[in-house]
């Protein structure tokens, strides 16, 4: 039976499939964005999100827990000295993933995986885009602005009236 046993195997044996999610989880680590496939990225965020939550307390147990999945001291240290700090006061959600389209030998769906904190361009202040007034709206506002305008006109400015021109009958 298959009880509570619900996960992408990725057409890999278990072996496989571990040794390549710590490597692509120590690659995601070491240069905080990379290029693969939607599977292949979805399996990656659930392997990789607990680490990156064990990175926010540095300790021995943390370092060891963390060494043990990735296999690899310099990611380790990068992980808990650089990512950790960033990722301190976080509550969760440390990755991003932004399909990209469909590769062109097997129309695989591709996928850039980012951890969020380390992507410039989207932790920009983003203007906020000018309100889309209603036509509605946008008529009551014409009108408050004409009113103000003439308000702030002096009366001795005003244009003198046109004399009206005899009605033709």
């Amino acid at each position: 039976m298959r009880h509570n046993k619900k996960f992408n195997h990725l057409s890999r044996k278990a072996n496989h499939r571990a040794a390549m999610l710590s490597n692509m989880a120590c690659s995601l680590i070491m240069h905080k964005r990379i290029s693969t496939t939607l599977a292949k990225a979805k399996a990656l965020r659930i392997y990789v999100e607990p680490i990156l939550t064990r990175a926010k307390e540095d300790n021995m147990n943390n370092r060891r827990l963390a060494f043990s999945l990735l296999k690899q001291k310099e990611v380790v240290t990068e992980l808990f000295q650089n990512v950790g700090e960033k990722i301190a006061n976080r509550p969760g959600g440390y990755t991003r993933i932004l399909r990209t389209g469909f590769r062109l030998g097997d129309a695989a769906e591709m996928c850039i995986i980012e951890l969020v904190d380390y992507n410039e361009n989207m932790l920009k202040e983003t203007k906020k885009a000018a309100k889309k007034a209603t036509r509605r709206a946008g008529k009551k506002a014409v009108k408050e602005e004409v009113a103000e305008a003439v308000a702030e006109a002096p009366a001795a400015e005003a244009p003198a009236a046109a004399p009206e021109a005899p009605a033709a009958e």
